[in-house]
């Protein structure tokens, strides 16, 4: 697992990136998601490249989903 360097820049919070994680532009956008933080690229290609990849890295699910069918019911629609 690859690890990043905390340091304080004024009174914020910063990460330095290693190479291989680098974005393109000035800002990300951040999302805290359970006990992590997620940077995601803010541009729509940097979005749609990220999510391209999210997605592809979930594994296919291949199960059939049931459906518990009912019988159709008869209604009176003329009340």
């Amino acid at each position: 697992m690859t690890t990043a360097k905390l340091f304080q820049t004024g009174r914020s919070q910063a990460v330095r990136l290693p190479k291989a994680f680098r974005f393109e532009g000035q800002e990300v956008i951040i999302k805290r998601v359970s006990n992590g933080v997620l940077l995601i690229p803010q541009s729509p290609e940097g979005q749609r490249a990220f999510w391209e990849g999210w997605y592809a890295a979930i594994p296919a699910v291949d199960v059939p989903l049931e459906r518990n069918e009912l019988p159709v019911q008869g209604r009176d629609w003329n009340l």
